[in-house]
């Protein structure tokens, strides 16, 4: 069923609101949310249907404290969406790259944007969000600053594209995570893709031992994270993606994995994500 609301990180022109559209449609309301601890609380309270999560990026790489996130947090991985992100530099109208003295905008989206960013002697200004960013270019009339954000965000916001498609690889893509609040009684529908956390001993071998096991049952490992574990110095746990072809497979697998793992928890099992 159709969630009537949406948290996502950011606000209107993101690119988190984007790829909520391209996911959801264009029914249910946007709920900004100006953290990701937010979003996440949004989901769990009920406040918001289902939320909307940025996990990893191709060029900045993941976003660790997500990871953390969803293992200590009452939610569970439905769905997931890959968007085609395409960074512009913004600014009023009327202005010029000598012109700008700061840029603005998220930290991910500056890092995606460092090669062309280190070609100026700009001072470069961390922000929550890029829509954001651009929002506030409009509201104070910020003239000598630009933002670093997307198409939406310079037609929303009535910016000029001072400089497009600044990001370092033209094939730059953030993978965004669905996140529901957890419910056992929820129906799952067909699954070829499952989010996983899990621990191992200290014994030598011990992640071999299950990553041969993924192999064995002929699961593709997309992703795996590791993450320390608070509280236990250079110990970490670790965050799996795995792929596989019919939900019947996944089973077997986690009856096997809890004889090589500790605290071994399926975050998610959902459909490998469309990209956008």
């Amino acid at each position: 069923m159709l969630p009537s609301s949406i948290a996502i990180q950011g606000y209107a022109g993101s690119f988190h609101e984007l790829a909520a559209r391209h996911y959801f449609g264009s029914e249910p309301a946007i709920v900004p949310c100006a953290t990701f601890g937010d979003v996440v609380r949004q989901v769990t309270n009920g406040t918001a249907g289902a939320g909307l999560m940025a996990i990893e990026n191709s060029i900045a790489g993941s976003i660790l404290p997500n990871y953390s996130l969803l293992q200590r947090s009452a939610v569970q991985v439905t769905g997931e969406v890959y968007l085609h992100i395409r960074q512009h530099l913004l600014a009023l109208p009327g202005q010029a790259l000598t012109d700008i003295r700061e840029v603005h905008s998220h930290p991910v989206a500056l890092l995606q944007c460092a090669d062309f960013l280190a070609l100026h002697p700009w001072q470069l200004v961390e922000t929550v969000d890029t829509a954001l960013s651009a929002r506030h270019l409009r509201e104070r009339a910020q003239h000598g600053i630009a933002a670093v954000a997307g198409e939406a965000a310079a037609q929303l916001y009535n910016l000029e594209v001072l400089a497009p498609n600044i990001h370092a690889d033209p094939e730059n893509y953030t993978r965004f995570l669905v996140l529901e609040r957890q419910d056992p009684e929820r129906p799952t529908g067909p699954a070829t893709k499952a989010s996983l956390y899990f621990h191992t001993d200290h014994q030598r071998g011990s992640l071999a031992r299950v990553l041969t096991c993924i192999a064995g049952h002929g699961f593709n490992l997309s992703k795996l994270q590791s993450c320390p574990r608070p509280g236990r110095t250079w110990q970490y746990y670790f965050h799996a993606d795995v792929e596989f072809e019919e939900a019947g497979q996944l089973p077997a697998l986690l009856q096997e994995l809890t004889l090589l793992t500790d605290d071994l928890q399926v975050l998610g099992a959902y459909q490998r994500g469309e990209y956008y």
